[in-house]
């Protein structure tokens, strides 16, 4: 294994094969296998393959790992400080003794797709697999805002981690959820994902979970929860993470008055089987993806293997929900030659995929119609 120092001196992942960071094996995005993609080594910034979108949760160590700065030192002693009319300053054991709630939901960054928006946008330039589902558990963070005694001024909940900026210069990553959100009972302090502790890597020992909502609001490495009348002031509150109150032309400039908080993601599918490029033998195919909302479970999830001329039902998998991730497969015969299919979803509210994504400055919410093509032999 080679260390990080080691590692930035070579230039590149090519040469190396394989690195681990905690106890994932990191390949290069030109290895064809099912390791985490490196889109930064600092901060890490790793991307699941497409491929493990076929089921309905992703193991721990294959997750994505999004950071703005790299995680903070590991501190055993580290407390989450909850402020209120009686605030609380609680260890993980803490936490542990008090009521679990468990929540199966998708973590997808706002970023997710950005690679793909044209003109190209600033960025981590993410292909799909900045997204994930899994299962969280830990407590309701209703629960704690009630125990440490809500302000009656109380309209916003801040949110800090223990990440620092490299520099003095560099915004600290500070952010903010409205009181409605905070107490919605699926909003939680975690501690464990997939029934495993919160790894370094995914915000040990405490996360925020906030299904439906961009992880950007999914803080790591929680240090304190603060009850508030304002919204969170700073850069990646009051500049970041904003999209155009109206649809705007590609490459357009966008006044700062003209832009809104992104918060809740869009219904989005996506085709994981047949990889894009790849090759199957003849005979039935099957189509097999995943297919999510932020605003109702999905409704329905169609595909199309004629160009989009016709449109037919797959079969979902796994329990609707706001937020969770559903399994879609559609199988067909195919003789051998070049294949295609295209996929888009409904939500329970009516929202469908749009041919063509809404373009915006950052690329943010990337959810067009996903298209696969692949040679049958």
């Amino acid at each position: 294994m080679m260390r990080r120092r080691e590692f930035l001196e070579t230039g590149t992942l090519a040469a190396i094969g394989a690195i681990v960071v905690g106890s994932t094996r990191i390949l290069a995005a030109t290895e064809p296998v099912h390791d985490l993609i490196v889109r930064s080594f600092l901060p890490e910034n790793l991307e699941t393959p497409i491929a493990w979108f076929d089921r309905l949760v992703i193991p721990n160590d294959v997750f994505f790992v999004r950071s703005h700065f790299g995680a903070p030192r590991l501190d055993a002693a580290r407390t989450l400080r909850i402020e209120g009319m009686k605030p609380l300053d609680l260890s993980p054991s803490d936490l542990e003794a008090m009521p679990q709630t468990t929540v199966v939901a998708v973590l997808q960054c706002a970023g997710n797709g950005r690679s793909l928006i044209e003109p190209r946008v600033p960025g981590v330039q993410w292909g799909h697999g900045a997204m994930g589902q899994a299962s969280w558990t830990g407590v309701r963070l209703k629960d704690l805002l009630e125990r440490a005694g809500l302000p009656g001024d109380a309209r916003h909940v801040q949110l800090e981690g223990a990440d620092v900026p490299p520099k003095p210069s560099t915004p600290v990553f500070h952010r903010s959820i409205p009181i409605d959100r905070a107490v919605d009972p699926t909003t939680l302090v975690a501690l464990k994902m997939n029934g495993e502790r919160l790894s370094h890597a995914h915000g040990a020992p405490f996360r925020l979970v906030v299904p439906g909502w961009a992880g950007d609001h999914w803080m790591k490495w929680l240090r304190l929860i603060r009850p508030q009348a304002a919204e969170a002031a700073g850069f990646y509150m009051q500049t970041g993470y904003k999209l155009p109150k109206s649809p705007v032309e590609p490459g357009t400039a966008v006044k700062p008055e003209d832009m809104t908080t992104l918060t809740t993601f869009p219904v989005k599918s996506l085709i994981a089987r047949p990889a894009d490029g790849g090759t199957t033998h003849g005979g039935t195919q099957e189509i097999a993806g995943v297919a999510f909302s932020g605003f109702a479970p999905v409704a329905k999830v169609e595909v199309s293997t004629d160009g989009g001329t016709t449109w037919q039902s797959a079969t979902l998998e796994g329990d609707p929900g706001t937020g969770r991730w559903q399994v879609f497969r559609y199988r067909f015969k195919a003789a051998p030659g070049r294949a295609q299919a295209m996929v888009r979803a409904t939500d329970g509210k009516g929202n469908t995929q749009p041919e063509r994504p809404s373009w915006n400055p950052s690329g943010y919410f990337w959810n067009a119609w996903h298209r696969v093509q692949w040679e049958v032999v």
